[in-house]
């Protein structure tokens, strides 16, 4: 599990299409799960100046590999101990967005982000959704697309502040919401007591 905190802005060393080495002040075990740019991967290899993760089919399939060089975020993954600042994320990225319009303004900058018709279900005016890793809030939600406000601190603390239209970025939405839809879905008439039970879980 993760929070959507990026703990260090990391450096790609090298990525072969499978093997991506990281320059970190972090220091991981073998084995440990850390989300990079968003999605959950796990450590396979110690350097001295980082370690490297593995991507398998699966998660090359469904993460924007181009965004895999340069400058990325990373966070581990949370210990039970550790407080939750931002929402719970699984590091399982659901789809790839594409930036479609940034508008600042004196305070903040709005993003619009287009994703994929059927997981607009997913995302929730006023609700939680992870952008490359980032736990935001989202503002507004429209057919295909949904809206950011991104504060200065984000801005500065977070690779926000170099994206530009056309960019695309990893994408996790509300693990309630899709747990919800799912629920509902399989359970075609719910009565009022399992529905009492379901929002007792929260």
């Amino acid at each position: 599990m993760f929070t959507g905190l990026i703990r260090e802005i990391a450096t790609v060393k090298s990525f072969d299409g499978t093997k991506l080495c990281i320059a970190a002040r972090h220091r991981p075990k073998l084995g440990d799960s850390i989300a990079i740019n968003g999605a959950c991967l796990s450590v396979v290899e110690l350097r001295e100046d980082g370690f490297c993760v593995e991507l398998g089919r699966e998660s090359k399939n469904v993460v924007a590999l181009e965004n895999y060089k340069g400058r990325v975020h990373i966070e581990p993954a949370m210990r039970l101990s550790d407080r939750i600042e931002g929402h719970i994320l699984q590091g399982h990225i659901d789809c790839v967005g594409t930036i479609t319009r940034i508008v600042p303004s004196r305070e903040s900058t709005d993003f619009y982000i287009q994703i994929p018709k059927e997981f607009i279900k997913f995302v929730i005016p006023k609700g939680s959704i992870a952008v490359d890793g980032v736990s935001l809030t989202v503002n507004e939600v429209f057919e295909e697309s949904f809206r950011l406000t991104i504060i200065p601190i984000t801005l500065k603390e977070t690779l926000f502040g170099s994206y530009r239209v056309g960019r695309r970025v990893n994408i996790e939405t509300d693990m309630f919401a899709r747990y919800l839809y799912y629920m509902f879905k399989k359970e075609r008439s719910l009565d009022w007591e399992t529905i009492e039970r379901i929002q007792a879980l929260f």
